[in-house]
């Protein structure tokens, strides 16, 4: 068989479907015979053991292509090293791309683990699936950090909506006159000492720029006129005395995380001192991943490749696709 005038060279399919704590696997030769399952086992090494002991009893002498697809983290154990035997070429699949399959075979709304092991060969037999190599430990590291950064800022987003909202029950109107509360000192330093605006409207402005100027920060006195009259025209709610409790708690804990995302950030920069991404650490709200991370045009060039473009290799369709790279089944 030939696409495209390139040999293809024809091979056998283990196709595995991953549970949370179960894994579902079949073995499908070249001409799409079944050899074997589904079988069913337990996402454990003495299983894998023992199903490849009857994957191997009957498999033809040929290439083999191990299709998994993609389970968050639950598929991760099967896709490490020494887990399939030397020689077999291991494929990751997206579920899209599997569902896609699905519709395609006429079976969108029907999802069986035997079902979606049909998918996962035709899917392997027309050529598609990442390849699964061996990364690198400074990889390896790298995206883990990346991965702890970026649910730390998800938690820091969440925190900061929780704390402005009690903020809002507790000091009315601080918001209008310091419109990023929680992204400058001053908006911190409100937020931590005078959760009460009674306490700020009888402190007025100048005793305020003082009290600030002794904790190291210089107030200009415009912003302090708004932030008292602020104060002073304040309607709290009656939650404000609980409000300003779990202001408190939040406020420890927002310090916390802007500690851990700053520690996630310089592991990150240490890991990747000599590639064009690294300033874009220093620059504030930006970051390697994580939500509204963005990169500027000339570090993308910088990298080797235009605005837009994917840094996935093109994939050559072995047979016919449709628009979402569902695969014509053949029957």
């Amino acid at each position: 068989m030939s696409i495209d005038g390139a040999p293809v060279k024809a091979a056998s399919v283990v196709a595995v479907d991953v549970g949370k704590n179960t894994v579902t696997l079949s073995v499908t030769d070249a001409a799409r015979r079944r050899l074997l399952g589904p079988v069913d086992f337990a996402m454990t090494a003495p299983a894998v053991a023992v199903v490849l002991e009857r994957v191997c009893a009957v498999l033809p002498a040929a290439p083999v292509k191990v299709g998994v697809e993609a389970a968050g983290h639950y598929h991760r154990p099967l896709l490490g090293s020494g887990v399939w035997p030397a020689g077999w070429e291991l494929l990751e699949l997206s579920p899209a791309r599997v569902a896609e399959q699905r519709r395609v075979q006429g079976r969108r709304r029907v999802k069986t683990d035997a079902i979606d092991l049909e998918a996962i060969t035709e899917l392997v037999l027309a050529g598609h699936g990442v390849p699964v190599t061996a990364r690198s430990a400074a990889v390896t590291e790298l995206t883990g950090w990346a991965m702890h950064r970026s649910r730390r800022v998800q938690t820091r987003t969440a925190t900061k909506n929780q704390l402005l909202a009690q903020l809002d029950r507790c000091f009315p109107g601080v918001t209008l006159a310091l419109p990023d509360v929680l992204g400058t000192k001053i908006g911190r330093l409100v937020a931590a000492e005078f959760a009460d605006p009674h306490r700020l409207a009888a402190l007025g402005v100048t005793r305020f720029v003082r009290f600030a100027a002794n904790r190291g920060l210089r107030v200009r006195h415009s912003a302090a006129d708004r932030l008292v009259a602020a104060a002073r025209a304040g309607l709290p709610t009656p939650e404000a005395a609980v409000a300003r409790q779990v202001l408190a708690d939040d406020l420890v804990l927002l310090a916390d995380l802007d500690a851990q995302i700053a520690a996630a950030e310089a592991k990150m920069a240490g890991l990747m001192p000599d590639t064009p991404f690294a300033p874009l650490l220093t620059v504030p709200g930006w970051g390697t991943s994580g939500p509204a991370t963005t990169q500027p045009r000339s570090a993308i060039r910088s990298a080797g490749r235009e605005p837009g473009s994917s840094t996935a290799p093109p994939v050559c369709p072995r047979r016919s696709m449709n628009r979402l790279g569902g695969v014509a089944t053949a029957r």
